[in-house]
């Protein structure tokens, strides 16, 4: 006898996680709860609802939450404000938003009485690494259940076996030997793993691309964009004020348009191995190239290199599922303290691919024009003060160099 009474499943209704929620009840025997994130994917979630009613899930088990503000609001907005990247160029889509999902699922094993959760990661990837942290950081006594690491399905021919032996409504598209890539969609990002990436000397298909057109199918005209920031926030752009899921969903629009954010990445797992994945990230790419163009104004000197220092070390504890970690809240303490005077705005231009910022302005600056300008400054700034500056920081290397060394 299980000693599982009762499981919140991380379930969007697909084939994976139907699949998974049947199993449960068969394994487990045990009441299942489903929990179905809507985090700007774009995709229908009803039939998720549908199917878990199909299953025999009570309707008051069947939890469908908006939670594209919170995810925007409280997760992707505090990591831009980091300038995260992981390995210089992953803009962590996929990462950011598990911490959210772990969340919402701990909450609603609270609300239930649930002993266990349970998620439709495989054993091989990075989510359920991110998903279990932060479930024992959030619950530490709770039971976790990994289908992927305990049962013989093991390929997608036995999935549609089983689903098929079990009455498992799979759509056409899986029938036919499945769709090209295995995506994942949120506000941030959308990625593609599988099939044809898995050769890393195959280039990507341009048909692959959902969020953007390619560059070269831009448009001939670049686009200029006002985004206005409080605390290191995108508050408005062009003037309208917008919430935070609004702001993001604005600047994929923009950047999608333009042919920005596509990337082609080999990535380091945490779970050891390299993995190919193409990503779009139109608005992260936008909002991370903004804030440094009005950090670069507003920081002092030492602290935005601070920041540069220990961005790397940020963007591994999201990459790595460390979001709920005393390191990564404390890391956090200290950006967010950072990014008080960080108010202004930024004018960037979009065109073919790219985006560059072109001017800004804060009444927060740290730029003083009387000081940094070529002409004639008034005696604002001895020039004869550098020669004494650079002796004593030479100072160290003039002995080594009379000493040989």
């Amino acid at each position: 006898m299980s000693d599982v009474k009762k499981v919140v499943l991380a379930y969007s209704g697909g084939l994976d996680t139907s699949v998974i929620l049947k199993w449960l009840q068969d394994t487990y025997q045990c009441e299942v709860v489903t929990f179905t994130a809507d985090l700007g994917q774009g995709e229908e979630l009803e039939p998720a609802r549908q199917k878990a009613l199909k299953f025999g899930i009570k309707p008051e088990h069947i939890f469908i939450d908006d939670l594209r503000e919170e995810f925007t609001r409280d997760f992707v907005f505090p990591m831009f404000r980091a300038n995260a990247l992981y390995e210089g160029e992953y803009l962590l889509g996929t990462s950011i938003a598990r911490p959210l999902i772990a969340k919402r699922q701990i909450e609603i094993a609270n609300a239930v009485g649930a002993d266990a959760v349970s998620h439709g990661a495989t054993g091989k990837g990075n989510d359920q690494v991110r998903f279990e942290l932060g479930y024992y950081a959030l619950k530490p006594g709770v039971k976790v259940v990994a289908p992927w690491r305990e049962w013989d399905l093991l390929s997608r021919e036995k999935l549609l076996t089983y689903a098929e032996t079990n009455g498992i409504p799979v759509d056409m598209k899986h029938k036919n030997g499945g769709a090209p890539y295995s995506m994942d969609a949120n506000l941030l990002h959308i990625s593609f793993e599988g099939r044809h990436l898995e050769d890393p000397k195959a280039e990507a298909e341009e048909s692959m691309w959902r969020w953007t057109v390619s560059p070269e199918a831009a448009p001939d005209a670049a686009e200029f964009v006002d985004l206005e920031y409080e605390k290191g926030d995108v508050v408005a752009i062009n003037g309208v004020r917008l919430t935070p899921a609004q702001v993001l969903t604005k600047l994929n629009e923009l950047g999608g348009k333009h042919g920005i954010g596509r990337l082609d990445l080999v990535e380091n797992r945490y779970v050891g191995m390299k993995s190919r994945g193409c990503y779009e990230t139109p608005g992260g790419t936008i909002l991370l190239k903004a804030h440094r163009g009005i950090e670069s104004i507003t920081l002092d000197r030492e602290v935005a290199h601070l920041k540069d220092d220990l961005m790397p070390r940020y963007a591994s504890l999201v990459y790595n599922g460390y979001w709920w970690s005393p390191e990564r809240k404390a890391l956090q303490v200290l950006i967010d303290h950072t990014q008080e005077r960080v108010n202004g705005w930024v004018r960037v231009k979009l065109y073919k691919g790219s985006v560059s910022v072109v001017s800004r302005d804060s009444k927060d600056t740290l730029f003083d024009q009387t000081i940094a300008t070529f002409d004639d400054d008034g005696g604002a700034y001895n020039q004869a003060d550098a020669g004494g500056f650079i002796k004593l920081n030479a100072l160290r290397m003039r002995i080594a160099a009379r000493k040989g060394r």
